[in-house]
């Protein structure tokens, strides 16, 4: 299954610059298993120590958040768009 997978600014130096790049997988987990096989170390950057997503790290499989969803074994048919976004924190 090919999916989109638009890349943040932070972590555009795995990807050689590029905002979006081809993925496989039938699960996120597996696309992001294939994202570090093509993108040494940028799986690091999303998942934590545990294999969880990071706390300051919001993805997205088309609009929905995938805490919401089935977080890693959410599933990512052929022609997903899958958003990474850092976590914005900020305020007075």
């Amino acid at each position: 299954m090919s999916v989109s997978v638009r890349i943040p600014t932070i972590l555009r130096t795995y990807t050689g610059g590029d905002s979006e790049v081809s993925a496989t997988g039938a699960t996120l987990g597996e696309v992001l298993e294939d994202l570090d096989a093509h993108f040494s170390g940028i799986k690091g950057r999303i998942l934590d120590e545990s294999g969880a997503l990071r706390r300051f790290v919001n993805v997205y499989v088309d609009n929905d958040d995938v805490r919401f969803l089935d977080n890693l074994d959410t599933p990512t048919p052929d022609g997903t768009q899958i958003s990474v976004i850092p976590a914005v924190a900020g305020g007075c």
